[in-house]
């Protein structure tokens, strides 16, 4: 066992049975459950950030004991799409094709790759599937998912064939509120040849609660893969969102916004791997921290040996709203070939005093000046989210806590 990762009590082989038999899974996937629930006891905590004698964030003192409850998973669930794409609840999914899920479950994002992907892929109980067969173009496919239970667990594949499109858009929220929760999802997207994939993700779920989520996608030949990651909701948020680049001249866009209030804290990961020739990554990332939040982002972008011609840009930006707030940033680059045109930025800051006092002096009520500099923080990474409707929630969730602040 890795020092200081907790094992489990109340978690037995008979609770993951139980929850696999529910889902009449077949018994590749119930022991791919057993090996995850057994390597619990040898398992970490996912990476972050470390320096001399601190985490910057703990993961450790979470009482998973407590916050885990497998057999009593309660949501609220709505999945819809168009007629041309497949969109299946996970059960349905374990019916019609199976073939597809033994091809590509764990084949993105490790089952066993820290404690807590093992956990989650030892308890799921409920997820999606998004087929998108050649040719097609789907929109408007919608996840919506109310967590009315102590913990949940949600597992995502989006798989296109060659040349088809699909434009995802996910909620989370909180419907029945406990004390503490915990939502766990992990997602995993596999893009075709020449397909491409958007995927835009709203987190606001309760205050009390914890979350931890994976968003990875792997692309083939001229395939892209766009994420959105809204994150307002929870006590505390670990997160990463990542493309591998596999295939020649694919590209991908992270864009990512995040509000924190009261005592939330985020830790946000964004990550790109280039590992073919031609490829082309955009990261951007903007936040917000107030009260005593606290914000720690790290961006990677990783160029392989391989990766010809790559090109890479990556941008983070936070604004703090408070003396006592925090924002750590670590964007990092990894070159190893030289056909490379890269660079990274973060900056952390306040309210520019001279737009505030620029602002009053013309009217503006100081209040009103500083929620329109806030709002207009925002505009460059709204303008990047081409979803409409993920968009105009954003802006509205952002306005909705400033207001709260007065």
């Amino acid at each position: 066992m890795s020092a200081g990762t907790q094992v489990h009590a109340n978690l037995t082989e008979e609770q993951v049975r139980e929850i696999s038999g529910d889902l009449d899974e077949p018994d590749w996937l119930t022991e791919t459950r057993l090996e995850a629930l057994a390597a619990l006891e040898e398992l970490d905590m996912p990476d972050v950030i470390r320096t001399p004698g601190r985490d910057w964030t703990n993961l450790h003192d979470l009482d998973f004991e407590s916050l885990v409850d497998p057999l009593n998973a309660a949501e609220d669930k709505d999945q819809v799409g168009p007629e041309e794409a497949e969109v299946l609840s996970w059960s349905d999914a374990v019916q019609e094709h199976e073939d597809l899920l033994k091809e590509h479950f764990g084949s993105i994002v490790d089952p066993q790759e820290n404690y807590l992907t093992a956990l989650s892929t030892a308890l799921f109980s409920t997820g999606t599937v998004i087929y998108v067969p050649e040719g097609v173009d789907a929109e408007d496919v919608a996840i919506r998912t109310e967590q009315n239970s102590r913990s949940l667990f949600n597992y995502t594949l989006v798989v296109t064939e060659e040349s088809s499109s699909v434009t995802i858009l996910e909620r989370q929220s909180t419907g029945a509120e406990q004390d503490e929760q915990y939502y766990s999802g992990i997602v995993e997207v596999a893009a075709g040849e020449n397909s491409y994939v958007q995927y835009g993700s709203l987190q606001n779920l309760s205050e009390e609660a914890y979350n931890f989520t994976v968003k990875r996608g792997v692309t083939d030949t001229y395939a892209t893969i766009d994420w959105i990651e809204g994150n307002l909701g929870t006590q505390l948020t670990k997160t990463e969102v990542s493309t591998e680049l596999r295939g020649e001249s694919s590209e991908t866009q992270i864009v990512g916004a995040f509000y924190g209030h009261n005592d939330q804290h985020f830790d946000l990961d964004a990550k790109v791997w280039h590992r073919a020739e031609h490829t082309t990554a955009d990261l951007v990332t903007r936040g917000v921290t107030d009260d005593i939040a606290r914000s720690v982002y790290e961006g990677v972008q990783d160029v392989g040996s391989d990766a010809w011609d790559t090109s890479s840009y990556q941008r983070e930006n936070t604004l703090m709203l408070s003396d006592e707030s925090e924002a750590d940033a670590s964007p990092k680059l990894i070159i190893n070939n030289h056909d490379t045109e890269a660079s990274h930025s973060a900056t952390v800051g306040q309210i520019d005093q001279e737009d505030l006092f620029y602002m009053t002096s013309r009217g503006v009520d100081p209040r009103a000046a500083r929620n329109m500099l806030v709002e207009g923080f925002f505009v460059p990474v709204l303008e990047e989210v081409d979803v409409d409707e993920l968009r105009d929630d954003l802006t509205e969730l952002i306005g909705a806590r400033l207001r709260q602040r007065d």
